[in-house]
Protein backbone atom coordinates (compact mmCIF):
# COMPACT_ATOMS: atom_id res chain seq x y z
CA UNK A 1 0.00 0.00 0.00
CA UNK A 2 1.24 3.23 -0.73
CA UNK A 3 1.42 5.60 2.03
CA UNK A 4 1.84 9.79 0.97
CA UNK A 5 3.04 11.60 4.16
CA UNK A 6 4.62 14.66 2.38
CA UNK A 7 3.22 15.94 -1.11
CA UNK A 8 5.90 18.43 -2.25
CA UNK A 9 10.06 17.16 -1.66
CA UNK A 10 11.78 19.94 -3.60
CA UNK A 11 13.45 16.41 -5.13
CA UNK A 12 12.35 17.19 -9.16
CA UNK A 13 12.91 20.94 -8.61
CA UNK A 14 16.33 21.00 -10.67
CA UNK A 15 14.04 19.12 -13.43
CA UNK A 16 14.16 15.61 -12.35
CA UNK A 17 12.00 13.07 -10.52
CA UNK A 18 12.04 9.00 -9.07
CA UNK A 19 10.85 6.09 -10.92
CA UNK A 20 8.94 3.49 -8.35
CA UNK A 21 12.69 1.68 -8.16
CA UNK A 22 13.95 4.75 -7.24
CA UNK A 23 16.35 5.84 -10.10
CA UNK A 24 16.54 9.13 -11.15
CA UNK A 25 15.43 10.40 -14.42
CA UNK A 26 14.43 14.06 -16.51
CA UNK A 27 10.58 14.84 -16.11
CA UNK A 28 10.62 14.66 -19.83
CA UNK A 29 12.15 11.06 -20.24
CA UNK A 30 9.71 9.04 -22.25
CA UNK A 31 9.18 6.32 -19.48
CA UNK A 32 7.60 9.81 -17.72
CA UNK A 33 5.27 11.15 -20.54
CA UNK A 34 3.91 7.47 -21.08
CA UNK A 35 2.55 7.14 -17.43
CA UNK A 36 2.00 11.06 -17.24
CA UNK A 37 -0.64 10.16 -19.99
CA UNK A 38 -2.18 7.52 -18.44
CA UNK A 39 -2.33 9.50 -15.77
CA UNK A 40 -4.07 12.34 -17.57
CA UNK A 41 -6.42 9.80 -19.04
CA UNK A 42 -7.59 8.74 -15.32
CA UNK A 43 -8.57 12.18 -14.70
CA UNK A 44 -11.09 12.41 -17.63
CA UNK A 45 -12.22 9.17 -17.30
CA UNK A 46 -12.84 10.41 -13.85
CA UNK A 47 -15.03 13.86 -15.84
CA UNK A 48 -16.60 10.88 -17.28
CA UNK A 49 -17.97 9.16 -14.21
CA UNK A 50 -19.65 12.46 -13.40
CA UNK A 51 -21.87 11.50 -15.94
CA UNK A 52 -22.31 7.65 -16.06
CA UNK A 53 -24.28 5.23 -13.70
CA UNK A 54 -24.80 1.62 -13.19
CA UNK A 55 -22.25 -0.55 -14.88
CA UNK A 56 -20.92 1.91 -17.08
CA UNK A 57 -19.72 3.66 -14.09
CA UNK A 58 -19.01 0.04 -12.34
CA UNK A 59 -16.73 -0.37 -15.36
CA UNK A 60 -14.79 3.15 -15.65
CA UNK A 61 -14.59 2.62 -11.28
CA UNK A 62 -12.66 -0.24 -12.32
CA UNK A 63 -10.67 0.81 -15.19
CA UNK A 64 -9.25 3.92 -12.97
CA UNK A 65 -7.60 1.11 -10.94
CA UNK A 66 -6.05 -0.61 -13.62
CA UNK A 67 -4.81 2.84 -15.01
CA UNK A 68 -2.87 3.28 -11.97
CA UNK A 69 -1.45 -0.83 -12.57
CA UNK A 70 -0.76 0.72 -15.66
CA UNK A 71 0.94 3.92 -14.28
CA UNK A 72 2.88 1.66 -11.66
CA UNK A 73 3.88 -0.68 -14.85
CA UNK A 74 5.25 2.01 -16.96
CA UNK A 75 7.17 3.66 -13.81
CA UNK A 76 8.78 0.57 -12.88
CA UNK A 77 11.68 -0.61 -14.98
CA UNK A 78 12.23 -4.09 -16.39
CA UNK A 79 15.16 -5.43 -14.53
CA UNK A 80 16.00 -9.20 -14.11
CA UNK A 81 16.66 -9.19 -10.13
CA UNK A 82 13.77 -6.82 -8.96
CA UNK A 83 14.30 -5.83 -5.31
CA UNK A 84 10.39 -5.96 -4.76
CA UNK A 85 8.38 -7.67 -7.26
CA UNK A 86 6.62 -4.77 -9.72
CA UNK A 87 2.80 -4.31 -10.08
CA UNK A 88 2.51 -5.47 -13.90
CA UNK A 89 -0.65 -5.37 -15.91
CA UNK A 90 -1.49 -8.86 -16.65
CA UNK A 91 -3.07 -10.57 -19.57
CA UNK A 92 -6.23 -11.37 -17.51
CA UNK A 93 -7.04 -7.65 -17.11
CA UNK A 94 -6.98 -7.68 -21.45
CA UNK A 95 -9.31 -10.43 -21.64
CA UNK A 96 -11.71 -8.53 -19.47
CA UNK A 97 -11.57 -5.29 -22.08
CA UNK A 98 -11.85 -7.83 -24.99
CA UNK A 99 -14.97 -9.28 -23.15
CA UNK A 100 -16.38 -6.01 -22.36
CA UNK A 101 -15.98 -4.97 -25.69
CA UNK A 102 -17.41 -7.93 -27.25
CA UNK A 103 -20.65 -7.51 -24.54
CA UNK A 104 -21.02 -3.46 -25.72
CA UNK A 105 -20.69 -4.67 -29.54
CA UNK A 106 -23.40 -6.90 -29.35
CA UNK A 107 -25.96 -4.23 -28.71
CA UNK A 108 -24.87 -1.55 -30.87
CA UNK A 109 -26.05 -0.88 -34.12
CA UNK A 110 -23.98 -0.91 -37.44
CA UNK A 111 -21.98 1.98 -38.45
CA UNK A 112 -22.36 3.37 -42.33
CA UNK A 113 -19.95 5.93 -40.99
CA UNK A 114 -17.25 7.55 -38.43
CA UNK A 115 -18.70 8.96 -35.74
CA UNK A 116 -17.93 12.55 -34.47
CA UNK A 117 -16.84 12.71 -30.81
CA UNK A 118 -20.31 14.14 -29.13
CA UNK A 119 -23.97 13.29 -28.26
CA UNK A 120 -24.68 12.86 -24.47
CA UNK A 121 -22.32 14.17 -22.00
CA UNK A 122 -21.11 10.82 -21.19
CA UNK A 123 -20.23 9.78 -24.73
CA UNK A 124 -18.33 13.34 -25.03
CA UNK A 125 -16.05 12.56 -22.52
CA UNK A 126 -15.42 9.19 -23.33
CA UNK A 127 -14.78 10.33 -26.17
CA UNK A 128 -12.10 12.68 -24.94
CA UNK A 129 -10.85 9.91 -23.05
CA UNK A 130 -10.18 7.77 -25.88
CA UNK A 131 -8.37 10.20 -28.15
CA UNK A 132 -5.80 10.49 -24.73
CA UNK A 133 -5.58 7.21 -24.27
CA UNK A 134 -4.41 6.72 -27.92
CA UNK A 135 -1.82 9.24 -27.48
CA UNK A 136 -0.59 7.36 -23.76
CA UNK A 137 -0.29 4.39 -26.23
CA UNK A 138 1.59 6.58 -28.78
CA UNK A 139 4.06 7.23 -25.74
CA UNK A 140 3.88 4.00 -24.59
CA UNK A 141 4.85 2.41 -27.92
CA UNK A 142 7.58 5.04 -27.87
CA UNK A 143 9.03 4.22 -24.81
CA UNK A 144 8.94 0.69 -25.78
CA UNK A 145 10.76 1.34 -28.99
CA UNK A 146 13.97 2.58 -26.50
CA UNK A 147 13.50 0.27 -23.64
CA UNK A 148 11.86 -3.25 -22.56
CA UNK A 149 7.94 -2.67 -21.24
CA UNK A 150 5.26 -4.88 -20.30
CA UNK A 151 3.96 -6.44 -23.23
CA UNK A 152 0.67 -7.15 -21.53
CA UNK A 153 0.84 -3.19 -20.84
CA UNK A 154 0.94 -2.00 -24.60
CA UNK A 155 -2.26 -4.52 -24.95
CA UNK A 156 -3.80 -3.02 -22.05
CA UNK A 157 -3.82 0.52 -23.81
CA UNK A 158 -4.38 -0.21 -27.39
CA UNK A 159 -8.10 -2.30 -25.89
CA UNK A 160 -8.89 0.49 -23.85
CA UNK A 161 -9.02 2.58 -26.09
CA UNK A 162 -11.17 0.40 -28.04
CA UNK A 163 -13.70 -0.32 -24.76
CA UNK A 164 -13.68 3.86 -24.90
CA UNK A 165 -15.13 4.21 -28.37
CA UNK A 166 -17.62 1.13 -27.42
CA UNK A 167 -18.59 2.98 -24.41
CA UNK A 168 -19.18 6.08 -26.12
CA UNK A 169 -21.56 4.63 -28.40
CA UNK A 170 -23.57 2.87 -25.64
CA UNK A 171 -23.86 5.96 -23.67
CA UNK A 172 -25.46 7.30 -26.95
CA UNK A 173 -28.40 4.83 -26.87
CA UNK A 174 -26.67 2.05 -28.17
CA UNK A 175 -25.39 4.23 -31.58
CA UNK A 176 -28.88 5.33 -32.68
CA UNK A 177 -28.08 8.75 -31.13
CA UNK A 178 -24.46 8.74 -32.84
CA UNK A 179 -23.40 12.04 -34.66
CA UNK A 180 -22.23 10.75 -37.62
CA UNK A 181 -19.31 12.72 -39.64
CA UNK A 182 -20.97 13.55 -43.33
CA UNK A 183 -17.62 13.81 -45.95
CA UNK A 184 -18.02 17.00 -47.43
CA UNK A 185 -21.10 18.61 -45.47
CA UNK A 186 -19.70 22.14 -45.55
CA UNK A 187 -18.53 22.41 -49.28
Amino acid sequence: MVKLTKIYTRGGDGGQTSLSDGSRVAKDDLRVAAYGDVDELNAVIGLARLHADGGAEAMLARIQHDLFDLGADLATPIVETPKHPPLRIVDAQVVRLEHEIDQLGAALSALNSFVLPGGTALAAHLHLARTVARRAERQATSLAREVAINEAALRYINRLSDLLFQLARHANDDGAGDVLWVPGANR
